[in-house]
């Protein structure tokens, strides 16, 4: 396949062009349908004039059908498009850059899908959708209990989440409590709608983000709260985002001092409510209800979600802590990650 591609690309470079276009027409379609030509021509950053003998040629080998509410894919359409993917991966070298990235970052597994998230938002539910597939492969036997964290690399993953009979008997849970941003990227709601999705069980933390040490104190020792944080400790899978240390503190409406502190020492990630400095230190520990690093040496499956190449500094810093082994991420943050010496 490897040299097939080689050769491809230099007695027929354009096959390989217009694959990638037609690929990337494809990918949209499935995310966004139905949809019309012009929304899906601005989408692509492409001209109506193109996109029209695309549709035309893309119609006519069966693949997406046309209607009044938009275009979708076709069975064959999806059918081609998974197969499509294995292939872009080659051609795109991204196989040698996941293997590139798990060496460069000492981790055990990672995805990367095609675009930047810094870019297109969209990119962001290839993410989900891959962040989906993996999770279904690492799905026990047994009732499953799922946890994860706020944001929105999290909160594509349950927008891509479908009814699915693997995950009937699964428990989701917020592995934290809620963070000062838009309900629709909390925690709590990323999780319920999660369950709601593939018709599973979910609990809530009714807790702040941030408490004080008084309040801390008071709300662990709740009944109900301390029957949460077992059946987090217990999880199977964790789905976790990775913040840039200044934007997750400005969003938490951090004190000055705080804000002094990780800006004099430096620091560039922000994961479980933990910053760290570019070595993977952790130089300030916000005090919170919910999953601790601590507790995640006991959890299987820990999945990384984050892109865009604005993410790679941080993505960089909280995996040299070595909590997480499973990163899925894009080609902009990866990229980034592996030119960066």
């Amino acid at each position: 396949m490897r040299m097939l591609l080689d050769i491809q690309k230099k007695l027929v470079p354009d096959l390989l062009e217009v694959l990638e276009m037609r690929f990337g027409i494809l990918r949209f379609l499935r995310l966004m349908q139905p949809i019309g030509r012009r929304s899906l021509a601005n989408s692509l950053e492409m001209s109506e004039r193109v996109l029209r003998s695309e549709v035309t040629f893309l119609k006519d080998q069966g693949l997406i059908q046309i209607a009044s509410s938009g275009m979708t894919l076709t069975d064959d359409g999806y059918n081609l498009l998974t197969k499509l993917e294995e292939v872009m991966k080659e051609v795109a070298d991204i196989r040698n850059m996941e293997q590139e990235l798990k060496d460069k970052l000492n981790i055990s597994e990672v995805y990367i899908v095609p675009g930047d998230s810094d870019e297109y938002s969209w990119v962001k539910k290839e993410m989900g959708r891959a962040c989906i597939s993996i999770m279904k492969g690492k799905l026990s036997s047994r009732g499953n209990t799922i946890a994860v964290t706020g944001g929105t690399s999290i909160a594509a993953v349950a927008e891509m989440m479908v009814p699915d009979s693997d995950l009937k008997e699964a428990l989701f849970l917020p592995a934290r409590g809620g963070l000062g941003e838009q309900v629709e990227n909390q925690a709590n709601t990323i999780c319920a709608t999660m369950a709601r999705k593939v018709m599973g069980t979910y609990r809530l933390l009714h807790v702040p983000d941030q408490l004080s040490k008084e309040s801390y104190d008071s709300l662990i020792e709740e009944t109900s709260i301390k029957e949460i944080l077992d059946l987090l400790r217990s999880a199977d899978i964790v789905f976790h985002g990775i913040g840039v240390a200044t934007t997750m503190a400005e969003r938490r409406n951090s004190k000055a001092e705080v804000l002094d502190k990780l800006k004099n020492e430096s620091a560039v990630a922000e994961a479980f409510g933990y910053y760290f400095d570019k070595s993977g230190s952790i130089i300030h520990k916000v005090l919170t209800i919910g999953l601790q690093l601590e507790d995640l040496a006991e959890i299987p499956h820990i999945i990384a979600v984050a892109g865009g190449e604005s993410k790679a500094k941080a993505i960089q810093a909280y995996m040299k802590h070595g909590a997480s082994q499973i990163l899925v991420t894009d080609e902009g943050a990866a990229k980034a990650i592996l030119s960066d010496n």
